[in-house]
């Protein structure tokens, strides 16, 4: 296999912003073939009106799946569709790149995956989050041993937010506000807070949630804010109990907002604002500019800081940790060629995917049983 040939369903924000200025930034890997849109409104469609590059033009599911040359599915579409267009994909003989969440249950996630694994085809979650500049930062911070001046020490207490610097006091009239499968904040921008916890500690051993449609606007059952505790016990890697906390806030009045607080025995870090790939990515006019050297920079302004108790156990010096690794979703993109070309095993794993969407279930029912559950054990 050469180049990858790619067909992306949907041409909305997912589409356009995170999925084809990057196919069409790795030609050496990926070729976009052709993209699911219903009906375009130009002769080229979106892509040509945004890129002015003309591709092939798909008006329905049945289309893509019945074309021999489409080799990769991105799913890009509203998330109610994602575990029937993944099992659609992989079931005609294509590999599958299935946008957050990946599904709206544990079952299907599942399904999917041993679908995937008797096809031999690669499916990969798009846990892009993971290569946030501020993420990075955040994970250079981590692997300090205890014994740098910088170091936070053995980590108590991990809170991580998402609110866009936004206070929306409306709905915004789209799918996302409709009562469908995998609707709200926890499903939309939980996926993304989970995965990096996951990703940092691994497993909890209990959970405890509180999801609101705060606004009491709209369907009662599609959440717009969330507060989730991931609780951690000590362990032979870990000497004392971590609390992790995740939020979401549709109603947040603050610029830049908070992005993370993490707690140490040696000291603390405190990081605002949030990683800058979202915003280039809507504005670029050409692709290429995603292999510039300002792509994925944060500015200085919204680097983190440290605060570390010196070893007289008195003294506390202030030092900014700065973000000096860009933001680099491409390398996401990079990894999945190389794993459908068998090169290399997936750095997101489906199987971290689908904790992902255990992780959402049992904070639902956390919520609404209004009790602390135990996350089931995995050997």
């Amino acid at each position: 296999m050469s180049i990858i040939n790619v067909c992306v369903l949907g041409v909305g924000l997912a589409g356009l912003t995170f999925h084809v200025p990057f196919i069409l930034a790795l030609p050496h890997l990926f070729k976009l073939h052709s993209v699911l849109e219903r009906t375009p409104q130009s002769p080229g469609g979106k892509v040509h009106d945004r890129f002015g590059v003309l591709v092939k033009i798909h008006h329905s599911i049945d289309q893509v799946l019945q074309d021999p040359e489409v080799e990769l599915v991105v799913i890009a579409t509203p998330n109610h569709t994602h575990y029937t267009f993944a099992k659609a994909a992989l079931q005609a003989g294509k590999h599958v790149l299935v946008d957050k969440p990946v599904t709206a249950t544990v079952a299907e996630a599942r399904e999917l995956g041993g679908l995937a694994q008797e096809s031999g085809l690669i499916i990969y979650p798009f846990q892009n989050r993971r290569w946030d500049s501020d993420f990075l930062a955040l994970k250079r911070l981590l692997a300090l041993p205890f014994s740098s001046p910088q170091s936070l020490g053995a980590i108590v207490e991990f809170e991580s937010q998402y609110v866009y610097d936004r206070y929306r006091t409306q709905l915004k009239g789209t799918w996302k506000d409709e009562a469908l499968p995998a609707a709200g904040q926890t499903y939309d921008l939980g996926a993304h807070l989970i995965d990096q916890a996951l990703t940092l500690f691994g497993r909890p051993q209990r959970l405890t949630a509180f999801i609101q449609n705060i606004r009491g606007k709209g369907s009662q059952g599609v959440d717009d804010s969330f507060t989730i505790f991931m609780h951690y016990d000590p362990s032979a890697t870990r000497p004392l109990p971590l609390t992790v906390i995740l939020r979401a806030h549709i109603l947040s009045l603050r610029s830049p907002q908070l992005r993370f607080i993490v707690r140490g025995t040696q000291g603390t870090f405190t990081k605002y604002g949030l990683d800058v790939q979202e915003e280039q990515l809507k504005a670029i006019s050409t692709p290429s500019a995603i292999l510039g050297h300002t792509y994925g920079k944060e500015p200085e302004s919204i680097w983190g800081t440290l605060e570390n108790l010196k070893s007289d156990s008195f003294t506390v010096t202030n030092t900014v940790w700065p973000s000096v690794n860009a933001g680099n979703y491409i390398e996401l993109f990079k990894n999945l060629g190389a794993a459908i070309k068998g090169k290399a095993e997936p750095a997101v794993k489906w199987e971290e995917a689908t904790w992902v969407i255990e992780m959402i279930e049992l904070a639902h029912r956390s919520c609404e049983e209004g009790m602390t559950l135990r996350v089931p054990w995995i050997t």
